[in-house]
């Protein structure tokens, strides 16, 4: 590796190291508005920025040394009570925050520019370190000569705050430990460590011999209090305890993961293409070789897959700065609710799930919450609340984004889509259908545009953006109670479980997690209904869409009384028939893109290669059930 390649390599670490300690920075501020005194988030802080500082002078980054130490030594003098943390302050080091980011971004473009910063950059960090010490004098002197508290603490207090920042390479031994924090001189342990070897093993009942411990003969000799002890033992466990975690811990490259995955897909498709060979030779004895190499691959790619699956709530956990951001901006008072965060997806869906959700959490904070005064006058609580939560169904993760504020006015959504020309007057909407008009291209509810929304730009770019990672986003709402969005995604986009079916010449493949039931088709119990099909199933009225209608592949010589099977399929809240000519049975799909040609395509998700070679559509059953009626044509076109 060269020097150039190692630097790299080194920079990414640093990078990501940096992003997760300012996220960590971001938490503890958001827990000290709640509690300013709150001592674990105080120490966070401060630890946070000796770590960025640490990090970035080994790097050389000078400028993100400088700011990083000013802004940990305030945080030391309010651990100390020498300072007051106050409102104003906190939001002053959230700035902080951005602004070192910031700083690393401009650093980090390119590593071989050593230009300085640019004069707007370096305003900016000044005023931020004039706000944090408005006097004329230095933080470093106003740290210096600020008055001692009126209620003076006990000195071995300061060893124990100091106890809870020791390097790694300090805690195999308490008396060094002891030292490098000063809560021992180098003298007082020269003696007792002396004292120990003066003394007399004791010899216990099973005959072994031992010394008094180091930390007893301290307490004793008077050189330290016991709790400074205790305190000291109890976080050389702990950080021996983190130290074997991080350990245990390797970073991955994710194009090394995204890699392995390709492979572990062609891997099924190969294990499929032998079973079919095997079963066309007519090879008995073969079939439980076979069969164990599918449950291997099957294994294999279960744990391949794990590896690359992220518990959402960090993600999630981001959005508590947006929330408060746009709350202040808004003079709103916002709660945010996070529950489900140990669900795990995939770090790729993860990724480009974010965009989505942070529009959505804005649009609750600025259309859904009303203002303090509005929501007090309708009998509510001045504070609201939008409630983020996260779980797994039926093989998908489901993400629910739920506030109790002003709600979705279907009356004004429709007068805007009128307007707009979207809808006519004489069109007949149901409830749903008129709330999913915020969904289309333009369409705000808001009269006047600001910073956060009211231009009609968002909406239609999320519903998109989840549609592209195959999943579905559905809307519930009632007027002055609040809004409910659902978004549905598949935990991976790489490999699913399928089940095959036959329509006409062709062969689909529907995601098995979607599969409620088969039964045989009774053409007697269809009913038609302005151009839709349904069927009483067992009393309930489902609608059905044949696919050999919608494809246009019906064979020649079918026989109208041949015998059809419809697959019930479920999608969030929804249930829908599918009508197929077959049923071929499970298995292991590897989702292959369609290609560019084909990206507006609806309905369809990709396609996989079976083991006899052939090629087979995945159906997106979401999409199916909006585009048959709105968009069967376009999907007939394409396929032609």
């Amino acid at each position: 590796m060269t020097a150039n390649n190692a630097q790299l390599v080194f920079l990414q670490v640093f990078l990501e190291e940096v992003a997760e300690v300012l996220q960590s920075v971001e938490d503890a501020l958001l827990a000290l508005e709640q509690n300013q005194t709150e001592t674990e988030s105080l120490n966070a802080v401060f630890r946070a920025m000796h770590t960025i500082k640490s990090a970035a002078a080994a790097f050389g980054y000078t400028p993100v040394v400088d700011f990083t130490h000013r802004v940990e030594t305030l945080m030391d003098a309010v651990r100390n009570g020498q300072m007051i943390l106050t409102p104003p302050l906190i939001k002053t080091l959230f700035e902080c925050c951005d602004h070192i980011a910031r700083m690393i971004d401009v650093i980090t473009a390119d590593v071989s520019d050593n230009t300085p910063f640019n004069p707007d950059l370096q305003h900016a960090g000044e005023m931020l370190l004039a706000r944090l010490c408005p006097s004329s004098a230095s933080l470093d002197d106003v740290i210096a000569t600020a008055l001692p508290l009126a209620e003076t603490r006990p000195i071995y207090t300061r060893y124990l705050e100091l106890l809870t920042l020791p390097p790694h390479e300090q805690v195999d031994c308490i008396g060094d430990l002891l030292v490098s924090v000063g809560a021992l001189t180098p003298a007082e342990l020269t003696q007792a460590l002396q004292t120990q070897r003066n003394l007399i093993p004791t010899v216990t009942v099973d005959g072994a011999r031992t010394k008094p411990r180091l930390g007893e003969i301290l307490v004793e000799q008077g050189s330290i209090k016991p709790g400074v002890i205790e305190h000291a033992v109890k976080t050389q466990e702990t950080v021996r305890a983190k130290h074997q975690e991080e350990n245990r811990i390797i970073r991955v490259d994710a194009q090394r993961l995204g890699h392995l995955i390709d492979l572990v897909g062609e891997l099924v498709t190969s294990s499929a293409a032998i079973r079919v060979m095997v079963k066309r030779a007519g090879i008995d004895n073969m079939t439980e070789v076979v069969d164990g190499v599918d449950y291997l691959v099957s294994e294999i790619r279960d744990n391949a897959l794990q590896l690359r699956m992220v518990a959402i709530g960090e993600s999630l956990s981001r959005f508590r700065r947006v929330v408060r951001d746009v709350s202040q901006e808004l003079s709103k008072s916002i709660e945010l609710v996070i529950t489900g965060g140990e669900t795990e997806l995939d770090k790729t869906v993860v990724e480009k799930i974010t965009d989505p959700l942070t529009h959505l959490i804005r649009n609750a904070v600025d259309h859904g919450i009303e203002l303090p005064a509005v929501r007090q006058a309708a009998g509510k609580s001045t504070t609201g609340t939008i409630h983020l939560n996260a779980y797994h169904d039926s093989g998908h993760i489901v993400i629910e984004i739920n506030d109790d504020g002003a709600g979705l006015d279907t009356t004004r959504i429709r007068a805007k889509a009128e307007a707009k020309g979207l809808v006519k007057p004489e069109d007949v909407l149901t409830h749903d259908e008129t709330l999913r008009l915020i969904f289309a291209p333009g369409l705000s509810t808001k009269d006047q545009a600001t910073n956060l929304s009211g231009r009609g730009v968002g909406m239609d770019v999320v519903r998109r953006n989840i549609e592209a990672l195959r999943g579905t986003v559905e809307l519930e709402s009632q007027l002055g109670l609040g809004t409910k969005i659902t978004i549905i995604l598949p935990l991976t986009l790489a490999i699913i479980e399928g089940f095959l079916v036959g329509a006409g010449r062709d062969q689909y493949v529907i995601p098995l997690s979607q599969v409620a039931e088969c039964v045989e088709m009774n053409v007697i119990e269809t009913r038609q209904h302005r151009g839709e099909h349904y069927i009483n199933l067992r009393g309930e009225v489902l609608p059905f869409i044949r696919l050999t209608d919608l494809f246009e592949n019906a064979e020649e010589n079918r026989v109208a009384s041949q015998r059809e099977s419809l697959v019930v399929v479920r999608f969030g809240h929804h249930k829908m028939g599918l009508v197929v000519d077959t049923l071929l049975g499970e298995l292991q799909t590897v989702i292959k893109p369609l290609g560019k040609l084909f990206e507006r395509l609806r309905g369809v998700a990709g396609a996989t290669i079976l083991g006899t070679g052939d090629i087979a559509l995945i159906l997106d059953v979401a999409e199916l059930a909006a585009s048959s009626h709105d968009h069967g044509a376009a999907i007939k076109n394409f396929i032609k």
